[in-house]
């Protein structure tokens, strides 16, 4: 993505994380799906308005289902798929796996579904889900984890993945937890912007994506609280592997350190 005078302000590339975890017994399961091939075609009808201010580069070879098709296998193999939450640029991929359960928080799915807001009717686009995907949706009321709160491990996956509230970005935004071996996988998605933000003592994070969290937010005391506690998270524990759904610097210093299995 290539957001409007973006090389102006600070931010002139960012990017949508997924991540692809492949089990034992639960085949492979994704994480986030940025935007898919009906977006890429302009099946989906992305705003306009989106387009233009955030510049999604639309390549079809960027999309998940390209990606995971270019390591062998098929997109059928993906038998489940992980949100962080809804928001345009992490669900739009999500058709082109009909056949995977969509896991996510409930509060995300309720509000997805009532886009009761003008704010949730911009960034929730309902045709990312027309084709009727099979939902499994969380509440609060799982196991802490290294200190966290109502950690979820997801019904049907054998594997150590779990679901994390990290509310405030949107209602039922949330990170993904799982089990690499000899760490810990965490993607936070949208609960920061800026690998400055979980570093202790906080670093310096652009103005300009400062004031983007804030406009895009809906919970501002609930955001500051869990990035709070993804910082504390991250300077409590060597085997966590943090990283956000937008920071290129953050993904590639996290690609290059060594580990044990995925």
């Amino acid at each position: 993505m290539c957001p409007l005078a973006g090389r102006y302000i600070g931010i002139a590339r960012m990017v949508a994380h997924c991540l692809l975890l492949e089990t034992e017994r639960d085949g492979l399961v994704l994480v986030d799906s940025g935007f898919g091939t009906r977006d890429v075609d302009g099946r989906s009808g992305l705003p306009m308005m989106f387009r233009r201010l955030v510049g999604p580069a639309l390549d079809p070879m960027e999309t998940a289902v390209a990606q995971v098709e270019r390591l062998g296998f098929k997109a059928g193999d993906v038998r489940h798929v992980v949100v962080t939450h809804l928001d345009l640029d992490h669900a739009g991929g999500i058709s082109d796996f009909p056949g995977a359960t969509v896991h996510l928080h409930a509060r995300e799915h309720a509000a997805a579904m009532a886009r009761v807001t003008r704010r949730e009717r911009e960034r929730y686009h309902a045709a990312h889900w027309s084709h009727g995907p099979t939902w499994s949706v969380y509440t609060e009321n799982g196991e802490t984890w290294r200190g966290l709160p109502a950690v979820t491990r997801l019904r049907g996956i054998d594997a150590d993945i779990g679901l994390v509230p990290m509310h405030g970005h949107t209602r039922g935004h949330s990170a993904v937890i799982a089990n690499a071996g000899a760490r810990w996988l965490v993607h936070a998605g949208d609960a920061y912007f800026h690998r400055h933000a979980v570093t202790d003592p906080p670093g310096s994070v652009p103005l300009a994506l400062r004031a983007f969290e804030k406009a895009v937010e809906t919970d501002g005391g609930a955001r500051r609280a869990s990035v709070s506690a993804l910082r504390q998270l991250r300077a409590s524990y060597d085997d966590v592997a943090l990283f956000c759904a937008h920071d290129t610097e953050e993904f590639a210093a996290l690609t290059a350190r060594p580990s044990s299995s995925t």
